[in-house]
């Protein structure tokens, strides 16, 4: 049976099996290195107190927030696209 990537979706090599992780938005349990990581910056101050703070000179900290989804979630929220055969092969080939 043909495979659809090389990879076949995961980050893992051969190192056996890897830990699960719980998705963000649905919940589901997926591979640490299948799920898809995003990883953002959070203010915790509301952004017009912000602004008015920078203007004074003060240093507004954000916390970094990793999020993990699946890929049925990543996909429904347009964070991975789905790619053409043609694209992906030549995404495999460069890497």
């Amino acid at each position: 049976m043909p495979k659809k990537r090389k990879s076949r979706g995961r980050n893992k090599g051969a190192k056996g099996q890897s830990g699960r992780v719980q998705c963000d938005l649905c919940g589901a349990w997926c591979p640490r290195d299948k799920v898809i990581k995003v990883t953002k910056p959070v203010s915790l101050v509301e952004p017009q107190l912000a602004r008015d703070l920078q203007k004074q000179g003060a240093l507004i900290m954000r916390r970094i927030v990793t999020k993990n989804y699946c890929v049925k979630c990543a996909i429904s929220k347009r964070v991975v696209k789905v790619r053409a055969k043609d694209d992906r092969r030549k995404a495999d080939s460069l890497s």
